[in-house]
């Protein structure tokens, strides 16, 4: 139990490595039963957990743009570095893939590492009698437990079909399901159900020791929740209604979206409220890295950070932009007259191509002003977590409920966009004929080139079609997706299927 929410991370910086799930102990590293053998060494062990969140494969690139770059959010255009085409392609993606690869052994290191904590934690807490002590190894825990459901929970979100059923799921592939570093864990894919069981079972335990005291109180104690770059309570809660919304559980994703949105400690950034003289809460949110909104972000700083999300939307070199992707014509045409998001998205710029296209370019990404000050482009701190999500999440769930409730779901889509409109009056009249078509459309103008659509389009069995648009490439423009296509799921690595021994199921995008 955290005890007046004490705070106890990011005191040093361990680099990151991107490995394979089957490969764990660096040659270079501390042996297994020389590490972890004090408080300060659990704490420097969580650090590390959050510091290979960093990794440019993970949410500050590969897991957040790929995708949205693989359905119909952007175009590649003509001139472009070929960043990323295969994945643009569509029919190009293949179990070799590198940087599905590296999305793969990411999240692998991170349960790695959470495994590493967890498997040698009991023997310091058993030579610990100090309460702080015993507090903060209970709280480093709960981060390790909800770092590995994270990671859990996106490699299935990647990596297997949907969830239609605890039934049907029971029949399905899930993931290889790792509770240890060391030890004979059979390297098989357990089923689909069990998968999500495991990630339940670790944000249980994660919400139990990161539980607030009773008598906390955010006056006397400090309000540390939002704009967060570690894990809370809160965090757990925001994942869990995730993951509800993803195994169709309507009851769970309102339960838990509710404790974060009824919290009250968190606000959406508004649009029409100025922070500071140029820029309002909700474009400071994207130019800063800072708002009321944000539940988790990654942590940079100007020393350490991670990859840079907006490089494919600019490569802007101090002189001129080359562009790799622009966005879709229709995801632009998608946005109300009055909805303030399009000038913190978009810009229109002149591409240094010889073609000289003009076109609205996405700036969500273009960098952290600190980081541009520095000379450092088009990195931006990931959100992994908002509280605009959390609408969206309780809104899909009340209309997908066995008796839906169109009026609760029309409120939290009105509060999403008084907070996103320059003006707006009134109220969202939601109903059986309208309700997931407005749901659906708001999920891609708010969390547009956020990591969502791809698995957003696979669970609402749909297909997508994309048809050329100015200077787009000619191979990949014109692309018709039925639903349940088999790369909505990602092809197994193709070495983890030849490793010697392995028992790993491929997908049927492998074949």
């Amino acid at each position: 139990m955290i005890k007046k929410f004490k705070l106890y991370i990011l005191l040093a910086a361990v680099a990151c490595s991107t490995i394979s799930c089957l490969d764990k102990m660096p040659e270079d590293s501390i042996p297994f039963d020389d590490a972890i053998k004090t408080v300060d060494d659990v704490n420097l062990a969580v650090v590390g957990i959050y510091d290979a969140f960093k990794n440019s494969a993970l949410y500050s690139g590969n897991l957040t743009l790929l995708p949205d770059l693989q359905a119909d959010f952007v175009y590649g255009i003509n001139g472009n570095t070929n960043t990323y085409g295969d994945i643009w392609r569509w029919k190009d993606i293949l179990a070799t893939n590198t940087s599905i690869e590296a999305v793969y052994a990411g999240l692998y290191s991170v349960i790695n590492r959470c495994n590493f904590l967890l498997d040698r934690v009991d023997a310091v807490r058993k030579n610990t009698t100090d309460d702080n002590d015993l507090d903060q190894i209970d709280q480093c825990c709960g981060e390790a437990y909800f770092a590995r459901a994270l990671a859990y929970s996106e490699l299935v979100k990647c990596f297997c079909k949907a969830y239609e059923s605890d039934a049907e799921a029971a029949n399905e592939l899930g993931v290889i399901l790792t509770r240890h570093y060391q030890g004979n864990e059979e390297m098989k894919r357990a089923s689909l159900k069990d998968s999500y069981q495991f990630i339940l079972d670790d944000l249980d335990r994660a919400a139990e020791l990161l539980a607030l005291d009773k008598d906390y109180d955010p006056a006397t104690d400090g309000a540390l929740f939002n704009n967060a770059i570690y894990f809370n309570e809160y965090t757990v809660y925001a994942l869990r209604a995730r993951v509800a919304l993803y195994m169709k559980n309507w009851e769970d994703a309102i339960k838990y979206s509710s404790k974060v949105i009824d919290s009250g400690y968190y606000l959406l950034s508004s649009c029409t409220q100025n922070y500071t003289s140029t820029a309002s809460y909700y474009k400071y949110m994207w130019t800063n890295d800072n708002a009321t909104e944000i539940i988790f972000k990654v942590g940079f700083t100007i020393d350490s950070y991670g990859g840079s999300l907006g490089t494919i939307f600019f490569n802007y070199d101090f002189s001129t932009v080359r562009p790799d992707y622009v966005p879709a014509e229709w995801v632009i045409n998608l946005y109300d007259n009055n909805d303030l998001r399009v000038s913190t998205f978009f810009l229109t710029y002149q591409t240094g191509y010889s073609h000289g296209l003009s076109w609205p370019l996405l700036i969500k990404y273009f960098g952290n002003e600190s980081f541009v000050n520095e000379n450092i482009l088009h990195v931006c701190m990931p959100k992994v977590l908002r509280l605009s999500e959390q609408y969206l999440i309780r809104a899909e769930a009340y209309v997908s409920q066995s008796a839906p409730d169109y009026g609760r779901a029309g409120k939290d889509i009105t509060a999403l966009r008084t907070a996103r409109y320059a003006t707006y009056g009134g109220s969202t009249a939601l109903s059986a004929s309208n309700a997931m078509k407005v749901i659906k459309e708001e999920r891609v103008k708010e969390l547009y080139m956020e990591g969502f659509r791809l698995h957003d389009l696979k669970r609402w069995h749909d297909g997508f079609e994309r048809k050329p648009q100015a200077q787009s490439l000619e191979n990949g423009s014109k692309l018709k997706v039925e639903a349940d296509d088999p790369l909505f799921v990602w092809p197994i690595p193709q070495h983890e299927l030849d490793a010697p021994g392995s028992q790993v199921q491929p997908n049927e995008s492998n074949k």
